[in-house]
């Protein structure tokens, strides 16, 4: 069994065929998925998918460029989910610089404002962050996080920061992109880094691994991710699979026997 740790199915892009696609899942391979949040209408969409199959969960967080018609006091929505019993962790949450017009300001402020919430909480923290290296670390730094861990999601820094944010407690989230011929930083990442620190994801809808690039993504391609690890790694797909398993379940605080 294989363990999806960042999906997106509550997206409109799965609305003509999700209910048969998330169903078909534990019968393919994918044991355990966690679909995670990014606005305000993904909240209560993703804690309907989540209890509706055994083997979905989900998080509550707001993403940084989802947050400009809100309010700090819009997190209570966030806090609220973070007490039904198959919420695994706060996110994704974190500092996007990447479009122009950014307001960094307020995004440091929802950031740390959830990064709170999920330490009051204890629940890991799912982090995005784009073109915000130097901020995002600094923001991690200045917090307490090894009770909690957590993932860097979608990672594309540097093997050094990385190494850096294991040293936290951090695992890194390795996708659909360290199949890409250009994705050379993230195949650095996924050789050099220790196992133990590595999960799987898709971000679903987005990021399918080669050869399906360019097509909607689901669960179901997360074998190419396992593959192309194995291969960096020289180790087999199951060994993969079982670790990063394994990691996962660590990750979310999650035992083997839950449902």
């Amino acid at each position: 069994m294989i363990f999806d740790t960042h999906a997106h199915y509550d997206d409109r892009a799965f609305d003509e065929d999700r209910d048969e696609l998330l169903s078909s899942l534990p019968d393919r391979g994918v044991g355990r998925v966690v679909n995670v949040t990014s606005t305000l209408e993904s909240l209560e969409k993703s804690r309907d998918i989540a209890e509706k199959y055994d083997h979905i969960y989900t998080s509550a967080g707001l993403h940084p460029t989802e947050i400009y018609d809100l309010t700090l006091s819009d997190l209570s929505y966030v806090e609220e989910l973070c007490s039904y019993e198959k919420c695994v962790a706060v996110g994704e949450i974190g500092l996007d610089y990447h479009y122009p017009d950014t307001n960094v300001r307020m995004q440091k402020d929802f950031f740390a404002a959830q990064l709170e919430i999920a330490i009051r909480r204890g629940l890991p923290v799912i982090i995005h962050s784009r073109d915000a290296a130097k901020d995002t670390m600094d923001t991690m730094r200045s917090y307490d996080l090894k009770d909690i861990g957590g993932v860097v999601h979608c990672y594309s820094y540097s093997l050094e920061m990385a190494r850096e944010y294991v040293e936290m407690g951090m695992h890194i989230g390795i996708g659909g992109v360290v199949t890409y011929k250009n994705g050379r930083k993230l195949k650095e990442c996924a050789q050099k880094l220790p196992l133990e620190s590595i999960v799987l994801e898709t971000d679903c809808p987005y990021l399918s691994p080669e050869p399906n690039r360019g097509k909607r993504n689901s669960s179901l391609n997360i074998n190419y991710v396992a593959q192309e690890i194995a291969h960096i790694r020289g180790l087999t797909i199951d060994e993969v699979k079982s670790a990063t398993w394994d990691n996962a379940l660590r990750l979310y605080h999650m035992d083997s026997a839950r449902g």
